[in-house]
């Protein structure tokens, strides 16, 4: 049963952006470059009948590609505990009508989505529970606080299997969703 999410695709020249913000801090465990990606919907474990009807459900969806920017840097936390650290993503009408429409179009398939609001980023990088970044976070917060990346136009999102490769994932897009009216 593979372990699906639906996301925006990051261009190459974004990716190529990124990919120098991801060191300094020890104990992050980096994301590859070409697993980078703005997560829409995290769908978890789907069986074979409701990952075809979401491959088939999530085609409905018709929209004008629309720009994304990329604007600073962030962690992620539980308590004082880093989780991630990521490139924010600015907010947009068409980033948030395309989240809600893929959300939307995932439980009328029968997935169980988290109830979490939805924050657009990029994640660079995630640490273990036992992580220790001592004051590496802070200095990496503060030297890209001012980053940023694009605009570029986002001309479609995807439907992505996420499985073990090594120590880490590989992502596999399992069907491709063009934005056009």
């Amino acid at each position: 049963m593979p372990r699906l999410f639906a996301a925006l695709p990051v261009p190459d020249e974004i990716a190529d952006a990124l990919a120098p913000l991801q060191n300094g801090v020890p104990q992050a465990h980096w994301v590859p470059v070409e697993n980078l990606h703005i997560t829409l919907a995290f769908m978890g474990n789907v069986e074979g009948a409701t990952q075809r009807d979401l491959v088939d459900e999530l085609g409905d969806i018709a929209g004008p590609p629309f720009a994304v920017r990329l604007s600073g840097v962030e962690a992620f936390s539980s308590g004082k505990r880093p989780i991630a650290l990521v490139a924010k993503v600015e907010r947009g009408e068409r980033l948030d009508w395309l989240q809600r429409k893929v959300a939307t179009v995932a439980r009328n398939c029968g997935v169980s989505l988290e109830r979490r609001a939805f924050r657009p980023h990029v994640t660079l990088a995630r640490f273990a529970d036992d992580a220790e970044t001592g004051h590496h976070l802070a200095q990496f917060l503060a030297s890209h606080a001012l980053f940023s990346a694009g605009p570029w136009i986002c001309e479609g999102f995807a439907l992505y299997s996420s499985h073990r490769a090594g120590a880490g994932r590989a992502y596999v897009a399992e069907a491709e969703y063009p934005l056009t009216f």
